[in-house]
């Protein structure tokens, strides 16, 4: 199969799924496949020294599981050993991925004790070895990078250019920096800014942090000057998130709870019963799946405590039969 960067052929905004460890999982990316699919998809991240070593690959080849329909799909990694991240990339391309992406922008405490993550952006040095070990490993195949506007303050004028300067296809900004985390509002200037700093670079900028729905993620690839939008928790009980015919408040509550249980049952089947994760991770969720309405907190408190698909179904329909819900 040629592996030609399908990142030229996006047309503009174009919207992608983010990774998120334990949510964007094999079941979840079914999930939108069939109900809204974005133009682009990523895995979780994994270890590029797991991947690297013998006894560990076996574990994260099975996390890597993905299927024709999540096309274009990207793998996305992470770790701060160039040699380790070239093995792991000439992997990704083996088992037939359209892309690789570099995490330098997870502001995990184990992540950053490794010097990967958002680590990397206090050592452009390193970082710039990792994007060319990981170019050489990858082939054909288009590298990415996933980042932050800086570690401890905004530090996109000095470290988008080291990462600009290896040439990836694409640069994801996430709009806050690692010290941040998630507790306060994207700093979509900052990731304009980025935009402007791009600019005949040939490199692609995406804009991550915030995203509500497509309207809104349109309305801010307009005016910051991304070129794509990528979303994160947005699609948190919404696999519609990027269905352009359909919104998430149109859909009746049985549908919501059918589609709920659909992905349940696809989670225990390719993932809790394979051993890949254990059950407790779907119900993160239910949380989401199960919100907005009368009751939800009492449903919710019965979902959390069930241990398989068989349960969430029988708790469902003894709530649609009682609140006579159609």
């Amino acid at each position: 199969m040629s592996r030609n960067n399908f990142w030229e052929k996006l047309k503009k905004p174009f919207f992608v799924l983010a990774p998120m460890a334990d949510v964007t999982d094999f079941a979840q990316r079914q999930m939108l496949a069939k109900h809204g699919k974005p133009d682009v998809t990523y895995t979780e991240f994994v270890s590029a020294d797991g991947l690297a070593n013998e006894r560990g690959r076996e574990v994260l080849v099975k996390e890597l599981h993905f299927n024709e329909n999540e096309r274009p799909i990207v793998a996305q990694i992470f770790g701060a050993k160039p040699e380790n991240i070239k093995i792991a990339a000439s992997l990704v391309a083996e088992l037939g991925f359209d892309g690789l992406d570099i995490n330098m922008g997870c502001p995990d405490k184990n992540v950053i004790k490794q010097g990967a993550g958002s680590a990397l952006m206090k050592n452009p040095k390193l970082a710039r070895e990792i994007i060319r070990a990981a170019k050489e490993g990858a082939g054909e195949m288009p590298v990415s990078v996933k980042t932050r506007i800086g570690f401890n303050k905004n530090e996109i004028e000095t470290w988008l250019p080291e990462l600009l300067a290896e040439k990836p296809a694409a640069i994801t900004i996430h709009g806050r920096t690692k010290k941040e985390m998630s507790e306060v509002d994207a700093h979509w200037d900052v990731i304009a800014r980025a935009a402007q700093i791009a600019e005949g670079s040939g490199v692609l900028i995406l804009g991550n942090g915030d995203i509500k729905n497509l309207e809104d993620g349109n309305l801010k690839a307009k005016e910051s000057g991304v070129d794509g939008i990528m979303v994160g928790r947005g699609i948190f009980g919404d696999p519609w998130f990027f269905n352009k015919k359909i919104d998430i408040n149109d859909i009746p509550l049985s549908e919501r709870f059918k589609v709920m249980i659909e992905h349940t049952i696809l989670f225990e089947k390719e993932i809790s019963s394979k051993n890949i994760k254990g059950f407790h991770v779907m119900k993160k969720h239910f949380k989401a799946y199960v919100s907005g309405f009368d009751g939800a907190k009492e449903l919710r408190a019965k979902l959390m405590e069930t241990n398989n698909s068989t349960e969430v179904e029988e708790i469902i329909k003894k709530y649609l039969e009682e609140n006579n819900v159609k």
